[in-house]
């Protein structure tokens, strides 16, 4: 029987679509020679099998070859400081702690979550909106704003005058050449609501995305962002003695860290001070610098832990390490920024979140700021991470207070490449 014009013309066109979908479908998966974590070339344990699969070549499906990248940090361990200097960069959209809505959306009313179930939901969508941020779609961002941005507009974006890219043109039009070094709030004020659509358009327009959390606890809570294909994703950890970290908190949280406070200033221990605000941060900083100095594969040029007091002893060295680690090309303007916010006097960093500051100095103050009963306290509950790390313990109050010995080891932390 033979079949008409109109049948013929059906099939062919219909042969056209399926191989269409074919090839849409192929080049937008990742190829993996050795799929994980069912591999198939290379089921047998031997070393010569895991040779095999590490020097298989892996072609991923980000087209737009943006580098993505994530400064994992715990509060006050410098991590403003780390994002200005991808904030000021002219290709890089930054974006300050985008995950607090999330966080403040699934677990009101708690600072950190202690609870198993809550940390596995918060982890979950926080990976979604960090996947869908770094694909530059801002819009998702509105699952957990409230109240509901209308019109894809919103006043309530956490820090949006944190993030220099959505305090200028496009993003924000009533800004002139004057207002280029605009104060976080003034740029609140001159801005007005943020459209969401302007701001993805802005994304989409800069090279790559960098994004500042403290609401990840390790870096092996973001593997499956780290392996997903259509990312180029490197983390940058951050770390700060903890020592540093406890004198910092306790002043610019004082009610949340009173009990320290008493303890400070009388001597005596409250017995029901609540340690896991010391001991909690030393076991992430343990488990996640394990993982990461481990060196295991899916992590391979996509780790480099960063050491605040060497980025604060010589930041424009560090700095250029790091922008040599993601393969970016370093910024005129992060250099002007550095020398411009790492000589700053005693008065220069009255905000709890600024950046300005003798970042030497700033690294040392905790000395002078903590009894030593209580570093006594902390190098014994945290020995392992300070060690791990690189940090020296004070064996007396004559020790602690001075300047001249350094309590802080030199390490060459290679980034894994």
């Amino acid at each position: 029987m033979q079949c008409s014009w109109k049948a013929v013309l059906l099939l062919a066109l219909a042969s056209i679509a399926i191989q269409y979908t074919a090839i849409r479908t192929f080049t937008a998966k990742s190829f993996h020679s050795c799929p994980i974590p069912n591999p198939v070339n290379c089921s047998q344990d031997t070393d010569a099998a895991d040779r095999l699969c590490d020097e298989s070549p892996t072609f991923s499906y980000n087209l737009s070859r943006k580098t993505h990248v994530l400064i994992l940090a715990t509060t006050r361990s410098g991590s403003s400081f780390v994002g200005q200097l991808f904030n000021q960069h002219f290709d890089v959209f930054y974006l300050f702690e985008p995950l607090y809505h999330v966080q403040y959306t699934l677990i009101p009313k708690l600072t950190q979550s202690k609870s198993t179930t809550d940390r596995r939901v918060m982890l979950g969508a926080s990976r979604d909106l960090l996947r869908s941020l770094y694909d530059c779609d801002l819009y998702f961002l509105e699952n957990y704003i409230k109240p509901q941005p209308v019109n894809h507009t919103t006043d309530r974006l956490f820090r949006r005058g944190a993030s220099k890219a959505l305090c200028s043109p496009p993003v924000c039009e009533s800004l002139g050449t004057v207002d280029l070094h605009l104060e976080e709030g003034d740029c609140v004020k001159k801005c007005g609501t943020l459209n969401l659509t302007l701001a993805t358009e802005s994304c989409r327009e800069h090279g790559h995305v960098a994004i500042k959390t403290v609401r990840v606890p390790e870096v092996s809570d973001l593997r499956a962002l780290v392996e997903d294909p259509r990312l180029n994703l490197k983390v940058i950890q951050l770390v700060r003695d903890p020592r540093g970290i406890l004198a910092s908190r306790s002043e610019t949280f004082r009610d949340t860290y009173r009990l320290w406070r008493i303890w400070d200033g009388t001597g005596r221990k409250p017995y029901n001070l609540d340690v896991t605000q010391l001991t909690t941060v030393c076991e992430d900083f343990w488990n996640s610098v394990s993982t990461g100095l481990n060196r295991p594969p899916w992590l391979k040029g996509k780790y480099m832990l960063v050491r605040y007091e060497d980025l604060a002893r010589n930041p424009m060295k560090k700095t250029e390490e790091i922008y040599d680690f993601l393969g970016i090309p370093m910024d005129s303007n992060v250099e002007r920024w550095i020398q411009n916010n790492t000589r700053g006097d005693r008065s220069s960093s009255k905000h709890k979140y600024g950046t300005v500051r003798n970042s030497a100095a700033t690294a040392e103050k905790w000395r002078f700021r903590l009894s030593y009963e209580i570093v006594a306290f902390t190098q014994h509950a945290c020995q392992q991470v300070l060690a791990q790390l690189g940090y020296k313990t004070a064996g007396s109050e004559e020790e602690l207070k001075n300047l001249s010995i350094s309590l802080v080891e030199e390490r060459d932390f290679l980034p894994f490449s």
